[in-house]
């Protein structure tokens, strides 16, 4: 199969541009069937990967430029389909790289809209810029609920927000794992902290005491101290693996155990460099939850497929990044090649994709959400169940 990438570098601001992107191009009857009713293929086409692909962070990142590839390669091997390129915007995971980015994006004119982007700090950063230049955006992973209601027309995302993770959240460490007395950390990000405060509410009593820490801390001996004062039989950490792997590597080397004090944390943190970060033995018999579906269940031939194409599973959020890449491809074969053509291919969008029936409500929301919890066993991330959610 064939890939066309190109990469983008942060640079500083430029001046949007907000016509509609590029001319067409080419003359031949069957390349010109292909592209709908465009016309003839336009040259140069593409769609943007915004996201963590270096950094603390990247396996997230990398994991949906998987899918997003996968989904622009099987395209583009379709006979006489006209190329799509990808072009990725590396934000490493970062909000202050995101008005660079998000700037570059919006004034490239081959740029037809974008998978992305994928964290909800960056998020917050970037749809600005993006509403303001008409590039549609298709977020596989951003879970923060306030992005869709800031009136982005041209936000939308293929999974679940926090409203619903939270409480599925709560009512997994209550419920399901019969939890009175919960500690709950943050990470001071868009994301963590958002998710986290949700917790807390939806906990009520049961949430004991209240930390933060700080993306990149190291040192968590005072927080683990506190924890064992609560008397807390869980610990909820709302934010990335990289924080929550070492975290849970010095609760569990201060001597609480699994079964003494159980740890839960969210889909920041689903991933193996949790494992790797804090040790297979005390990573064993943590809870993750997540708005996503295990990679294992998804539809069609996607499982087998990813696993041809990069030698290993799809792992979290791969199906989502390759549903988000599919509408985006869909509308450009139809012959949505202008920004606001594809935006409003988009919104009408109602298909069957790999994790769900994709179709959004006026806000960008997705009309069908699931929340799961998954748990570490055997040094492997596994899912546990769906969490009923309201």
């Amino acid at each position: 199969m064939r890939s066309i990438v190109k990469l983008a570098t942060p640079v500083a601001a430029a001046a949007l541009l907000l016509a509609a992107c590029g001319t067409t191009g080419g003359d031949s009857d069957e390349t010109a069937a292909s592209a709908g009713s465009s016309g003839d293929c336009l040259d140069g086409a593409s769609i943007g990967f915004f996201g963590a692909l270096t950094g603390a962070n990247a396996n997230l990142g990398v994991n949906i430029r998987n899918g997003v590839e996968l989904a622009v390669n099987q395209y583009n091997a379709e006979a006489d389909a006209c190329q799509i390129a990808i072009t990725d915007y590396d934000s490493q995971g970062l909000p202050e790289q995101a008005t660079g980015l998000a700037t570059q994006a919006a004034g490239d004119e081959n740029v037809l809209g974008l998978v992305g982007p994928a964290f909800s700090g960056e998020s917050k950063v970037a749809d600005p810029i993006l509403a303001e230049a008409g590039l549609v955006g298709v977020t596989p992973s951003a879970t923060n609920p306030a992005l869709s209601e800031n009136g982005w027309e041209t936000f939308f995302r293929v999974l679940g927000n926090d409203a619903s993770q939270g409480p599925a959240a709560a009512s997994y460490i209550t419920g399901t794992l019969g939890k009175s007395k919960v500690y709950v950390i943050d990470d001071a990000s868009e994301y963590g902290k958002g998710l986290a405060d949700i917790v807390r509410t939806d906990l009520g009593a049961a949430d004991v005491k209240d930390n933060t820490v700080q993306t990149g801390q190291t040192d968590f001996s005072a927080v683990v101290s506190d924890i064992r004062s609560s008397g807390a039989d869980a610990v909820f950490y709302g934010g990335y693996y990289s924080e929550a792997g070492l975290l849970l590597k010095q609760i569990r080397d201060a001597g609480l155990t699994a079964d003494q004090v159980a740890f839960v944390t969210d889909d920041g943190a689903k991933d193996e460099g949790l494992i790797t970060a804090a040790g297979t033995e005390a990573a064993e018999g943590t809870f993750i939850t997540c708005p996503c579906l295990p990679p294992d269940k998804a539809g069609g031939s996607f499982v087998a497929d990813y696993t041809a194409a990069y030698g290993s599973a799809p792992a979290t959020y791969s199906a989502e990044g390759y549903d988000a890449a599919k509408i985006l491809v869909d509308g450009i074969a139809s012959g949505a090649t202008t920004r606001e053509d594809l935006l409003d291919f988009v919104k009408d969008y109602d298909e069957a994709g790999v994790t769900k029936q994709l179709t959004f409500d006026d806000k960008g929301e997705p009309s069908a959400i699931s929340v799961w919890a998954y748990k570490v066993e055997n040094g492997e991330i596994v899912a546990d169940q769906e969490i009923e959610t309201s």
